[in-house]
């Protein structure tokens, strides 16, 4: 993989959205063009606040790049914003869907309901949204606990970190699509010119979307301003998100881009620049995981991962913030296994080691 070495700097175009972040606040709904505005949604209890939505006026209604999490309080903000653009939920024609994150695709099921839209993603992201381990409740907790026991987790620290029934029940109320999305589609967005790009890395079937008429780029959590998105094993064999990641992220390198609008934090322009700071991270991330395999060899990822560099104290990640560190760790071991630096061993719980 060759990343430009000498891209134009990044620069902070969403600036409302920068000072809010700075002040701890949510943004204010923003008229970008003519027909396009952001719309924040708040995410409850999230370090991330709120997600992006983006609506884009066609006229055969407002399409929506992704719908936020399904609370009353995004649900009241989805509304509110919409009021704010000239539009109303019914209005709304359909939701292209960048993953199938519960902040991209939470409220989905709400706006079709509300206003018969569409809604759409890869089909890579459906099918795992079709899997019995993730569509119900039991199979997917009790599957989740199996998974981190694979990684190095005792029985009862497995229990202690994934979600109960009753919690993860919620996510069953995740819209299915009604259309599914190719790489290289140019999606059903009237006066506009958006084609889909494949970017799996962070989900399998991540989509970002790239308006040729005006050189923006819907990037989702692929491409992020300030933070690098969560890249972790899921609950599938022999797959190498990390790689895929690393791929993709140079493909979307490549694209004409004038500007970027993420899901999160804030938009900006210098796309090449952060592609290649995206892959410089995991490169160093890399080494670190190596290092640490040389250290403590025959190491589990669950063992390996507190062993690695994170925003706050390891022993401050539980629950959720361990399940998400730990299965982001899986993946950069399967990606040092998959280019030969490091070796695992088989068996009911995965233990690595560095090559040399």
């Amino acid at each position: 993989m060759i990343f430009d070495t000498d891209p134009a700097p990044m620069v902070i175009t969403g600036t409302r959205q920068h000072a809010a972040w700075t002040a701890r606040e949510v943004p204010p709904v923003e008229q970008l063009a003519d027909d396009l505005w952001s719309l924040p949604v708040p995410i409850p209890r999230s370090p991330l606040r709120y997600i992006t939505v983006y609506v884009l006026a066609t006229p055969r209604g407002p399409v929506l790049i992704d719908a936020g999490w399904d609370s009353e309080q995004g649900w009241a903000a989805l509304e509110q914003g919409l009021r704010t653009c000239g539009f109303a939920v019914a209005e709304v024609a359909g939701v292209l869907v960048t993953h199938f994150h519960f902040d991209h695709l939470g409220l989905a099921a709400r706006v079709r309901e509300e206003s018969g839209a569409w809604v759409a993603m890869h089909p890579a992201d459906a099918d795992l949204l079709a899997r019995p381990d993730y569509a119900q409740a039991a199979v997917a907790v009790r599957a989740e606990a199996e998974f981190l026991i694979s990684l190095g987790a005792t029985p009862a620290e497995a229990a202690a970190a994934v979600f109960t029934v009753e919690e993860y029940a919620v996510f069953n109320t995740i819209a299915t699509p009604d259309r599914l999305v190719q790489d290289g589609d140019l999606v059903d967005v009237a006066g506009w010119q958006v084609r889909a790009h494949h970017t799996p890395g962070h989900t399998p079937g991540h989509l970002c979307f790239h308006d040729e008429r005006t050189g923006r780029l819907f990037a989702g959590d692929h491409v992020l301003p300030r933070i690098t998105p969560n890249i972790s094993l899921e609950r599938s064999a022999d797959r190498d998100p990390l790689g895929d990641y690393l791929d993709s992220l140079q493909r979307v390198g490549e694209l004409d881009v004038d500007e970027v609008l993420p899901a999160h934090e804030w938009r900006f322009r210098g796309l090449r620049a952060r592609t290649a700071a995206l892959a410089a991270h995991h490169e160093t991330r890399l080494t670190e995981l190596l290092d640490a395999l040389r250290r403590h060899p025959h190491s589990t990822a669950w063992d390996v991962a507190g062993e690695l560099t994170w925003s706050r104290p390891w022993e401050q990640y539980d629950g959720r913030m361990r399940i998400f560190a730990v299965t982001e760790t899986a993946s950069h071991l399967a990606r040092l296994v998959a280019d030969g630096r490091a070796r695992a061993t088989a068996g009911r719980t995965a233990t690595f080691s560095a090559a040399d």
